[in-house]
């Protein structure tokens, strides 16, 4: 199976990806499905919500096999987060 190359550059990338969220899939999805994953083709604008990227990801890319796909956490800024949840600063 060959490489997917990236069609685009990565700001456009996050800019239609976050567009598509805004405009079509987060008022469908943001009432009852607080942290789920939503997977989206830039392109064409389809989109799956899954609880997790794999799932979501392999459903999208069986209706679009050549999905550009860009990931949104319901109700959140980020996918994942790594390190500590918080930073706190000592006197």
């Amino acid at each position: 199976m060959p490489l997917r190359q990236p069609r685009y550059s990565k700001e456009e990338f996050a800019r239609r990806g976050d567009e598509i969220y805004d405009s079509q899939v987060r008022p469908q999805v943001e009432e009852n499905n607080y942290g789920k994953i939503v997977a989206i083709d830039i392109e064409t604008g389809g989109w799956e919500i899954d609880t997790d990227e794999i799932n979501a990801s392999k459903r999208l890319e069986t209706r679009y096999p050549d999905a550009q796909i860009w990931f949104v956490r319901v109700g959140s800024r980020y996918v994942r987060r790594f390190g500590a949840g918080c930073i706190h600063k000592t006197k």
